[in-house]
């Protein structure tokens, strides 16, 4: 299944879940669109498994291959495959520019990365599912510094995560640590997922 590039609003809607995080989506209509979008369905326990791990893969931008990939992973590591799960795709090069504040949301910094206007240790970086890790520095590349997207997004930004660090002088920053759980989205139950894999296996 290839990446979402529809409308984002409307997607949130169909999830009745804020995949920008921030709610804008729900508060006119908190309801699924469509003409038939107030009506509420009976849902199985195969349907809510599958909601969720939509959810999630749409909050994050990841088209389903990497997903279900990046979830394999996620399984064969020691400790709890949910909270893995949620560490490796935080731990993506394009989540953390915007969780940096480089970007308004996950899809403007996935198109920034694409065009090459972040470095990685110093190195140019233009694949937006690479790993950071703990420590390494991020850096908007010395032709992109005057962009006005990125400073757009620096001065609209409103929160900055404790696990990563920002000098908003100079377009720098870095991952300091993994998110723990409480300070990621609580709406997710990620045990849905976890058990949506398990059942295809």
């Amino acid at each position: 299944m290839a990446r979402y590039t529809g409308p984002q609003w409307k997607l949130s809607r169909r999830l009745g879940f804020s995949t920008l995080e921030n709610g804008k989506e729900l508060n006119k209509r908190p309801y699924a669109p469509g003409q038939h979008g107030q009506k509420r369905k009976k849902q199985t326990e195969y349907g809510a498994q599958l909601a969720e791990k939509q959810k999630v893969r749409h909050m994050y931008g990841v088209n389903e291959k990497q997903f279900h990939n990046t979830f394999k992973r996620a399984s064969k590591m020691d400790g709890i495959t949910g909270y893995n799960f949620f560490c490796l795709l935080e731990s993506r090069l394009d989540n953390v520019v915007y969780r940096l504040g480089f970007a308004s949301t996950r899809r403007a910094a996935r198109q920034l990365v694409n065009h090459g206007h972040f470095t990685l240790n110093g190195i140019k970086a233009d694949i937006p599912s690479m790993k950071v890790n703990v420590g390494d520095v991020i850096a908007v590349r010395e032709k992109s510094l005057n962009m006005a997207v990125i400073k757009a997004a620096i001065e609209g930004r409103t929160h900055v995560p404790a696990f990563v660090e920002v000098d908003a002088a100079k377009l720098t920053g870095k991952l300091t640590r993994l998110p723990e759980r409480s300070e990621l989205n609580q709406e997710i139950n990620e045990s849905l997922i976890v058990e949506y894999y398990n059942r295809m296996g």
